[in-house]
């Protein structure tokens, strides 16, 4: 009996062993595979950020995002966007007490708190019709283009309001229907203009309802954003709502360099039609060509916002390569703009679908996406609209949303981690003990 009740136990014991050797075997495969799982960068909405604007001010549509070497957030919107309702208290007796628009050009430090504004109509320079993009150069310089069909808005003559005073007066915009085709009509927004960034103008490149398309070398049409590259000092237009086409000019003196349309083409401007997701790929840029930006192996990567599609070019207009985002995206398209990760390789590569109300994560040296995050909405972590995308020193990322969204936010790095989804929808912060 004593003889059987120690083989008994041996026994037991020798399955307890197994267990647990068993279970210590599948948290070590669990852990190896987590780690030999594909990993992206992670993110949080900070909902705090930025802190409330003064004086009663409100946004338009928010139509564009920069970070300067300071960390400092820029972003530009459209006073004119407003509806009435919105901005009682501009009226002469005042409706009520609220609201008023902000400034076009506001900055907000790290914390996010406003620590400048100016822009508006001044003298020397054509304030744009329908504000769009702004790009703070590595020299500090600011960028910013236009996309109006109309007329110049009312108040012209008056200069910015460096860091103070109230915001000038602007017209009636709306963020502009990409199916429209500018054909050769010569639009109000034909350039960019160079400020410092206490709004000072410096430079302007382009001339108002003088472009005469897409291959004017002395003028722009609606151009949507700008890249500065340092190496060579020459300025990427994406241009854009109008012409088809990447341009680049001398950041300094303006003076032309080269231009090309997709593919490396000689750009045109005939009327491409509604996008068909079925077609084979255009040969031409839609309109709008939305963003053109260097990365720091000196490929340039373009938006071709409603054909679904980033095309990458070496700097002289070289085609490199092409991919398809959401390519059954109809109506404004899904490449909106770029920004790239913050590692020494920019590793990832964020895209802002502006339709799809998502920010996709892709790996850049393949274009596959990873994982994405967010969804449509007015919350937190949501988009409407999400029009511009921009990373500070840390990783962090910021957007402008357009149409109704009218708002930046700002997403908070938080490492790396394996992709559990392929859409996380709402990166909310996770709950502190």
């Amino acid at each position: 009996m004593k003889r059987q009740f120690v083989i008994g136990a041996l026994f037991l014991a020798a399955i307890a062993a197994l267990t647990a050797g068993s279970r210590a075997l599948d948290r070590r495969a669990a852990v190896e595979a987590a780690g030999a799982a594909v990993q992206a960068p992670r993110f949080e909405v900070d909902p705090l950020w930025p802190k409330p604007l003064p004086n009663k001010w409100i946004l338009g549509q928010t139509i564009g995002v920069s970070v300067d070497a300071q960390d400092h957030v820029w972003i530009i919107h459209r006073a004119g966007s407003l509806e009435p309702g919105e901005v009682h208290a501009t009226t002469m007796p005042a409706t009520a007490q609220c609201c008023a628009p902000a400034p076009p050009v506001l900055e907000f430090d790290a914390a996010g708190n406003l620590i400048g504004h100016w822009g508006g109509p001044g003298d020397g320079y054509d304030w744009p019709d329908s504000n769009h993009g702004i790009t703070v150069d590595y020299e500090g310089n600011v960028w910013i283009g236009g996309n109006g069909r109309g007329s110049p808005p009312a108040g012209r003559g008056r200069g910015p309001s460096a860091r103070s005073g109230q915001p000038p007066a602007a017209g009636l915009n709306r963020e502009q229907d990409e199916s429209q085709t500018a054909g050769t009509q010569s639009f109000n927004d034909n350039m960019v203009l160079k400020f410092t960034q206490q709004g000072k103008f410096l430079m302007q490149i382009g001339k108002p309802k003088t472009s005469k398309g897409s291959n004017d070398t002395e003028n722009l049409r609606l151009p949507a954003k700008t890249f500065l590259d340092k190496q060579t000092n020459e300025l990427y237009v994406a241009d854009g709502y109008g012409n088809h086409r990447v341009i680049v000019f001398d950041a300094v003196t303006g003076k032309y360099k080269r231009h090309w349309g997709a593919y490396g083409h000689k750009p045109d401007d005939v009327d491409l039609g509604r996008y068909d997701p079925k077609a084979p790929p255009a040969q031409q840029f839609r309109n709008p060509v939305h963003c053109a930006d260097l990365s720091v192996d000196r490929l340039l990567y373009v938006c071709d916002r409603v054909n679904d599609r980033l095309q990458v070019f070496q700097p002289d207009g070289t085609f490199v390569k092409e991919a398809f985002f959401n390519k059954e995206t109809l109506g404004s398209g899904s490449a909106w703009d770029i920004a790239f990760s913050k590692d020494p390789q920019q590793k990832y590569l964020y895209l802002a679908d502006g339709e799809d109300d998502k920010v996709l994560v892709i790996l850049r040296d393949t274009l596959e996406v990873l994982t994405s995050f967010g969804e449509g909405g007015r919350q937190p972590g949501e988009f409407y609209g999400v029009h511009s995308i921009a990373t500070d020193s840390k990783g962090n990322i910021y957007t402008t949303e357009t149409y109704r969204g009218q708002r930046v936010q700002k997403f908070t790095y938080k490492g790396l981690a394996p992709v559990t989804k392929k859409d996380q929808g709402v990166v909310w912060p996770a709950r502190r003990p």
